[in-house]
């Protein structure tokens, strides 16, 4: 089954083609690592799935329905990149996790025992309980990351989306993550994870996709790193080290 359904996605900045005619199926269960250089697409594709950017054409279906719906119905988790938040605004690691729950609150967003006890379930499962009243601009880049994490695992959102989670961390953080990210897949949920770390795929992901704004490669992990396939997606000769 076939949680992200991606359908003929071109998306265009001005003159600038972001994304060209892509198409993704992305299994329920499985960790899938999205691989590209930097301006290959990889958060355009991202946005075109949560709803955040409108395409020029194409189509999208998050676990049988519209982005939109899947959103509202907190099926779909973000873990966005460290650039794309304002770490200076004044709320705790805890209040970042509860955020995962206002799906579940209704439009007062009243703390209920169950949000409570998912949110402290979420932070342990992290490692991060001991700092959940800190601000969340005072943790490490990995902190961080896990705090977003948490955030999913509380939303108990069945499709979680990770932009360069590694980006930054330190390797605690790095390892809680892929093990976490594990561990949610063979609970059932699907993780579309983007990484610049293609040492750690084979321990993080079941598949891969390789894009420059097109899919180049979706198959499995050691296939996608053969040099042959990453020439093509970082534009190295094929005995280079893409890493």
């Amino acid at each position: 089954m076939s949680a992200i359904e991606v359908r003929g996605i071109t998306v265009r900045y001005g003159d600038v083609l972001a994304l060209d005619d892509v198409s993704l199926d992305v299994r329920e269960g499985r960790v899938t690592g999205l691989i590209g250089m930097n301006g290959s697409g990889k958060s355009t594709l991202f946005k075109s799935i949560l709803g955040l950017v409108r395409p020029l054409s194409g189509t999208v279906r998050l676990a049988g329905g519209d982005s939109a719906s899947a959103r509202r119905r907190g099926l779909v988790g973000y873990v966005p990149q460290s650039e794309d938040v304002d770490w200076s605004f004044p709320v705790s690691v805890r209040d970042v996790v509860m955020m995962g729950r206002y799906g579940r609150q209704g439009i007062t967003r009243r703390a209920r025992p169950s949000d409570k006890t998912a949110v402290d379930e979420a932070l342990e499962r992290v490692e991060l309980q001991d700092l959940a009243d800190r601000q969340i601009g005072q943790l490490s880049g990995g902190q961080r990351k896990r705090a977003f994490v948490a955030r999913g695992i509380a939303q108990d959102a069945g499709i979680l989306l990770l932009d360069e989670p590694f980006a930054g961390v330190d390797k605690r953080s790095e390892a809680t993550i892929v093990r976490l990210l594990r561990e949610l897949a063979a609970s059932g949920r699907t993780v579309l994870v983007s990484t610049h770390d293609l040492h750690a795929l084979p321990e993080l992901a079941d598949d891969a996709v390789l894009l420059l704004r097109r899919v180049l490669f979706h198959g499995s992990v050691g296939e996608a790193l053969e040099p042959t396939q990453l020439a093509r997606a970082f534009g190295l000769d094929a005995g280079e080290d893409a890493a």
